[in-house]
């Protein structure tokens, strides 16, 4: 049995998960790997891919940052969370704001070295990305259009930083529309969450006077960005299919439009809190299920990537 002070320091170190979104973590790491092998990197052997050092460090430095941009927004956003999430608030608030800012900090220094090891370049790209989700959380996020477009932009940043690495390699130019055909589908989503987000958070935005789309136009407005926004996704799509070989992965953008088509009938009916996050988690599931779907543009890789660890294991043992 855990006694006192253990149990704290157990519900101390939930709490700073749940504070950095812990959780979140691991699918970031996901969408950098498999949008390096099979997007960017879809030339080189996928082991190679996986086996680069300086791609882990990019990718290490790409989550912490984003773990330390938690912990500041939360910094700010602490009496906006109270009123919108007050259950996950009391949590995140067992940790005290001295102790967040020094995990902050730390992680800062971190993911600048860890950039550093990288090239000058990618320590100057973290420093500045850092710097960016810094000035959206104590400035931008409070006003209306540019604190969506700069939370989502915020969000597809760390993908930049791996397309950093091999844009050198790509030769043609229909390969360059193809990658950004991609992060335009991806942008699009994320911005359509966004906006749900902040039709879920309405009444926290207007007491803590974040000048949010909802609060300066109105649901209703909203409302009909998502649904321009959703439309507006069939453009990417569509150059994907034409100019590019998507494998099956076809299959999981039919079935995007199918959901986002149910999930608009569903917004404008929608009028309370439960019903937006009911939405929000129906787009975040999106998201997370395009993470996963990226593999469908070659399934073989996965086949001949187990085969040729499984024959490098057997050699090993071997030997």
């Amino acid at each position: 049995m855990l006694n006192r002070k253990n149990k704290l320091f157990v519900m101390k170190f939930i709490s700073l998960f749940s504070v950095i979104r812990g959780y979140n973590i691991p699918i970031i790491i996901l969408a950098q790997y498999l949008s390096a092998i099979f997007i960017l990197a879809k030339d080189k052997p996928a082991l190679e891919t996986l086996l680069d050092v300086n791609l882990f460090f990019i990718v290490l430095a790409s989550s912490i940052t984003i773990a330390s941009g938690y912990i500041i927004n939360s910094f700010y956003d602490s009496k906006k969370d109270l009123i919108n999430r007050p259950r996950k608030s009391l949590l995140d608030r067992l940790v005290s704001q001295k102790t967040k800012l020094t995990v902050y900090f730390t992680l800062n220094f971190l993911a600048a070295f860890l950039g550093l090891l990288v090239s000058w370049r990618a320590a100057l790209f973290f420093s500045v990305y850092i710097f960016l989700i810094w000035f959206y959380s104590h400035k931008v996020k409070r006003f209306a259009i540019i604190g969506n477009l700069m939370s989502t932009l915020m969000t597809i940043l760390p993908f930049f930083a791996i397309f950093l690495m091999y844009y050198k390699d790509i030769e043609h130019t229909s390969s360059y529309i193809v990658i950004f055909s991609h992060a335009t589908f991806l942008f699009l989503l994320l911005w359509i969450r966004e906006l749900i987000k902040d039709l879920e958070n309405i009444v926290g935005d207007f007491s803590t006077n974040y000048q949010t789309i909802p609060v300066v136009y109105g649901e209703k407005v909203s409302k009909y960005l998502i649904t321009v926004l959703s439309i507006l996704t069939v453009i990417p799509v569509y150059i994907l299919i034409e100019l590019d070989d998507v494998g099956y992965m076809d299959i999981y953008f039919y079935c995007c439009f199918i959901v986002l088509i149910f999930c608009l009938i569903y917004l404008w009916k929608s009028t309370s809190k439960e019903q937006y996050l009911n939405l929000h988690n129906a787009i975040k599931i999106l998201i997370v299920a395009g993470v996963f779907c990226i593999v469908l543009i070659e399934p073989s890789v996965l086949i001949h990537g187990k085969r040729l660890l499984l024959s490098a294991t057997v050699f090993s043992f071997n030997s």
